[in-house]
């Protein structure tokens, strides 16, 4: 083990009996949070539907995550309290995005278009254009459950609704889906508003 100054020092807390990071040590939640980022993306792109904006969202989340990092509660899921984060600072700002000038510089209709990359496949870019055409409740609750691996009872407690509500969501996302890319419907066709909350 390197000497001096700069000697890396083990540190002073005792080690969790259960293998968890210690959170007392910044470098362990410095990886932790890292772990979550490409999850946390999807999430917000899939609520900002704009790569810049859902970059923008995914750091004021990571900031905010660290400097309350004392009230996450060890042992609980870590992707659902960050997935809160996300969602709360997104509908935090949705009344001053309420009053900004709508789409004047047309990125609004820039997110909703695939470009041209070779990251993207057909098939992502079909997904992509059938998840836009989602009501948000919809899309907010596949993402969760179906990208992010949350449980139902987790996605549930981040929306602040029932489970079966989530259910319901989840269900009509999926029938939704399934309709727009395996029948090639268009995608620009009406998008299914039922009310999903009974």
């Amino acid at each position: 083990m390197p000497e001096g100054p700069h000697a890396i020092e083990p540190p002073s807390h005792s080690p969790d009996p259960t293998g968890s990071p210690d959170l007392a040590v910044p470098g362990n939640w410095r990886g932790m949070l890292a772990q979550q980022i490409p999850a946390l993306r999807a999430f917000a792109f899939s609520l900002a539907r704009n790569r810049a904006d859902a970059d923008d969202l995914v750091q004021e989340t990571l900031v905010k995550a660290w400097a309350h990092r004392t009230r996450f509660e060890a042992g609980t899921n870590l992707r659902a309290w960050l997935f809160t984060i996300l969602r709360n600072s997104w509908y935090t700002g949705a009344a001053k995005r309420r009053r900004e000038v709508a789409d004047e510089e047309g990125r609004h209709a820039a997110g909703l278009t695939a470009e041209a990359s070779q990251e993207w496949t057909a098939e992502l870019t079909a997904l992509q254009g059938a998840l836009n055409t989602l009501p948000p409740e919809h899309r907010e609750a596949i993402i969760m459950v179906g990208a992010a691996g949350l449980s139902y009872q987790e996605a549930a407690d981040i929306a602040g609704c029932a489970v079966g509500t989530i259910k319901s969501r989840v269900n009509r996302a999926r029938r939704r889906l399934a309709l727009l890319l395996a029948h090639e419907i268009p995608l620009e066709a009406k998008e299914n508003k039922e009310d999903d909350d009974s």
